[in-house]
C-alpha cells in the first residue's frame, strides 16, 4: 500500500510546491479534477448549470475557483476535491430546504418583483433592480415581440434576473 501511495504521490506531485509541478503532473491533476467535477455536477442538479438564480451561480463560481487551485497545486488535490463534494451537497441540501420552505426559498433565491403593471412602469422597482427603461424595451422587443409597454399586463424581474412578460 505504501508503494502505491508513493507512486501516486510522485505521479500527481502530491506534497510538491506549485512551482515544482511538471506539465504531466498538472495534466493528470486536471483529468482527475475534471472527472470529479463531472460527478459533482451529476450529484448536484441540472438547474445549477442553468444559473437560474444567484444561489445557483454561486455554486459554479466557488467550484471553479477552488478546484482550479487543486489543478495548479496551490491547494491539496484530494482535500480540495472532497471540499467540492461538500459544497455541492450543501447546495443540494439548501435547494431541498427551499423546496419545502417558501420563506427559506425567498431568503436564499430572492423573489420576483413586478416592474410593469397594466402598461405602467413601476420606476421604483426598476431602479432597485438596476433596470433602465432602455433595458426593459430591449427585453420587450426580444422576448415579448412588442414595441412598447402598453401591450403588457404584467412584467416581472424573476429570481434569475430575467424579465418575464404577460401580454394583455
Amino acid at each position: 500500500m505504501n508503494a502505491f501511495s508513493d507512486f501516486l504521490g510522485g505521479l500527481l506531485g502530491l506534497g510538491l510546491e506549485a512551482k515544482d509541478l511538471t506539465f504531466t503532473q498538472i495534466s493528470l491533476r486536471a483529468i482527475i479534477v475534471f472527472l470529479a467535477t463531472l460527478i459533482m455536477v451529476r450529484l448536484g442538479h441540472k438547474r445549477s448549470l442553468a444559473r437560474k438564480s444567484a444561489f445557483d451561480a454561486i455554486l459554479l463560481v466557488i467550484l471553479a475557483s477552488f478546484l482550479a487551485r487543486a489543478i495548479n497545486g496551490t491547494a491539496p488535490l484530494f482535500a480540495t476535491i472532497g471540499a467540492g463534494f461538500v459544497i455541492v451537497l450543501l447546495n443540494r441540501l439548501l435547494a431541498l430546504m427551499a423546496f419545502y420552505s417558501h420563506w427559506f426559498g425567498i431568503l436564499i433565491k430572492g423573489r420576483p418583483e413586478i416592474i410593469v403593471e397594466n402598461g405602467n412602469l413601476i420606476l421604483s422597482t426598476m431602479y432597485r433592480n438596476h433596470i433602465s427603461k432602455h433595458d426593459l424595451e430591449e427585453d420587450l422587443r426580444l422576448d415579448a415581440q412588442l414595441e412598447d409597454v402598453s401591450g403588457v399586463r404584467v412584467a416581472r424581474v424573476e429570481r434569475s434576473g430575467d424579465i418575464s412578460f404577460i401580454k394583455k
